[in-house]
């Protein structure tokens, strides 16, 4: 058996525990960084942080299929990251909200830092 570390303190590591979300949180949360580990996802929303797109602009802009592109958007509809309204016959897609807008820029400015 290991000999007991010192820096242990189970006050204190009770009190942290007690700030982590539930979870339900957890899980939610997982998912999204999951949905961010594919490069097309990604992509989507960098074009969609500087404009709102149909899938056809997608399409044309990242020579990915409509399917790959229709893919990525559902998962990302899903977690709430993109939302979609109706402009006639077009379906355009959108950054959800600036708490998306700050995740992507936010995790751009850490790895650009770390490069």
């Amino acid at each position: 058996m290991q000999d007991k570390c010192e820096r242990v303190n189970p006050e204190q590591t009770k009190t942290l525990l007690q700030k982590i979300p539930d979870a339900e949180i957890i899980t939610r949360m997982s998912a999204v960084f999951q949905a961010l580990q594919s490069d097309t996802r990604l992509k989507i929303l960098f074009l969609l942080r500087q404009k709102e797109m149909c899938v056809c602009e997608l399409e044309q802009a990242l020579e990915v299929t409509q399917s790959a592109i229709s893919h990525g958007l559902r998962t990302l509809r899903q977690l709430d990251l993109v939302r979609v309204r109706r402009e006639g016959k077009f379906t355009v897609y959108y950054i959800a909200d600036e708490h998306v807008r700050t995740l992507i820029e936010m995790c751009l400015e850490h790895v650009e830092e770390k490069a």
